[in-house]
């Protein structure tokens, strides 16, 4: 049993140090103190996240066989069979805006019937977790975060002579402004847990020759608030402050790998060059902004709408988009799964960390709420029907997984962007060109 201490710490309490304010992971001392009620009074906060993965999918090896709870995990879906009760399954939903790569993009979270008609027009709608983030601005210090794995490029053409700009964000402050997704894990670092959050280069440069990190300018004060807790926190206190101190050493180190590797390279996908290095970077990353409760509204892309990135790491040489468009060559088809596999094993990775760290009563996992998918099924026809999407996570009690739910009436996206708003306590009439409410608990027969 944790140690309660007659002295109750604020949700809120952050150390503040060297230009530097660090919010705390949920404490027991957080809880009135020798509250019982109190503690079943803390709740934990609902969080929502998006995974995004670009180019469609090899439908034929993403289907499960079977409905309800009855279904039988597809080749691609086997990674996640670890997450099964948590998992839905959701088919027959079609694209509010089908328009090749543009509209995959532009429309996940913005359900938007239509985009733009040329390379200067930009219009969508207000995005899913926008409206999330407004609701949640006065809670947190990050009202939300937009993360990538690509490199932004919100400026020309880039599919279907249309503004660039949908294929490489999610997300939509309204609609005309599009939110850049960001890729460098030093500028989320800094947002996060930096003084100003500038990510002017000379700001970034001068902060990687400081010789004290962000952690030691506020040890003291860490060390002061140590005291006052019981044994079970200072091990929350100490695993916290480590995490971010090796998040911070793998950046700086991952930026010199950057530097030396940048010249060589053409058009790098990122910083650190190796993949998997910079996928674990914001993983950690994004983790530790919900543990930390500095934000509840994550949106995330893999790769954006487009993505050239080869996988030879996984026997997979060819560019991921022109690979996409397979012509139902069933050898492209195999290796076009091969990628889509590896993108959920890489999502259950995350999945793993965020069931593996203590949320109130639960974990993270059980107290989030994530949309997985594309905006594209069939690649090589660029379609709009029967989307691959998964709705993961125990959302705070609010979902019940473990079914592949299989509509027929070919409902929009933008119907089960509403349906999740209701689920995150959110309620709004109408999501772009949404016509009504995703039915995800009284559908006949599961």
């Amino acid at each position: 049993m944790s140690f309660l201490t007659t002295k109750s710490l604020p949700r809120r309490t952050v150390l503040r140090g060297l230009g530097a304010t660090l919010a705390l992971p949920f404490l027991d001392a957080m809880l009135p103190a020798f509250s019982v009620r109190g503690r079943a009074a803390a709740k934990p906060a609902h969080r929502f996240q998006t995974f995004y993965v670009p180019n469609g999918m090899a439908m034929e090896h993403w289907l499960p066989k079977g409905e309800g709870t009855a279904f039988e995990l597809s080749p691609i879906l086997e990674p996640l069979a670890p997450y099964r009760n948590q998992m839905l399954v959701l088919s027959g939903l079609k694209a509010n805006w089908n328009y090749i790569h543009a509209g995959a993009s532009g429309s996940f979270l913005t359900g938007t019937a239509r985009g733009g008609r040329n390379e200067t027009e930009i219009v969508a709608d207000v995005s899913m977790d926008q409206l999330l983030a407004r609701h949640f601005a006065t809670e947190t210090q990050v009202a939300s975060l937009e993360l990538s794995m690509d490199a932004p490029a919100n400026a020309g053409a880039c599919t279907g002579n249309l503004s660039c700009v949908y294929t490489h964000t999610l997300s939509w402050r309204s609609p005309t402004q599009p939110l850049p997704m960001e890729w460098n894990p030093r500028v989320v670092f800094e947002r996060l847990f930096g003084d100003s959050g500038s990510t002017d280069r000379n700001a970034r440069e001068a902060r990687l020759r400081q010789h004290k990190s962000i952690l030691d300018s506020v040890s003291a004060k860490l060390a002061g608030l140590k005291s006052d807790l019981g044994p079970d926190d200072r091990v929350k206190v100490d695993e916290y402050a480590e995490a971010i101190r090796d998040v911070e050493r793998r950046i700086q180190k991952a930026e010199q790998q950057a530097d030396l590797e940048l010249p060589t390279v053409e058009q790098p996908q990122g910083a650190p060059p190796v993949f998997e290095d910079h996928l674990d970077l914001m993983f950690d990353l994004q983790l530790l902004a919900f543990q930390s409760d500095l934000t509840r509204v994550i949106s995330f892309m893999i790769s954006k709408e487009q993505s050239a990135r080869p996988y030879p790491q996984i026997g997979v040489p060819e560019a991921h988009h022109p690979l996409s468009h397979h012509n139902d060559i069933p050898e492209l088809i195999a290796h076009m799964s091969k990628i889509n596999r590896y993108h959920t094993e890489l999502f259950s990775k995350y999945l793993a960390r965020l069931r593996a760290t203590p949320d109130g009563d639960g974990s993270l996992l059980d107290h989030t709420t994530i949309l997985y998918g594309s905006g594209i099924s069939n690649s090589t026809r660029h379609s709009g029907d029967n989307l691959p999407i998964l709705v993961m996570g125990g959302g705070a009690g609010t979902l019940k997984g473990g079914r592949h739910l299989a509509f027929t009436d070919k409902p929009t996206m933008a119907n089960l962007l509403v349906t999740l708003m209701d689920k995150m306590a959110v309620p709004v009439e109408r999501i772009g060109g949404s016509t009504g409410k995703l039915p995800l608990d009284t559908l006949s027969g599961v």
